[in-house]
């Protein structure tokens, strides 16, 4: 990561962003609620909607995870 990126992805921090450890915490349910109703999951969880947006490993984390439970029929 260089400096100019670093820069350019702090200006564009969400305040509604939950951080990295939160939006972990919270994963799973927001998988389940993006499998019920994806619009709905971004109302019930703005703050991980917020940081999926812009944090690249937690959204790889994210979709791992959605696949995973897609494949096992969820």
């Amino acid at each position: 990561m260089n400096e100019s990126w670093s820069l350019e992805a702090f200006l564009r921090t969400d305040p509604r962003d939950v951080g990295c450890d939160e939006a972990m915490e919270l994963l799973h349910r927001y998988v389940e609620a993006v499998l019920a109703d994806p619009d709905a999951a971004a109302r019930h969880y703005p703050g991980v909607a917020a940081h999926l947006a812009l944090c690249g490993p937690c959204t790889g984390d994210f979709h791992g995870l959605l696949e995973a439970v897609r494949g096992h029929g969820g």
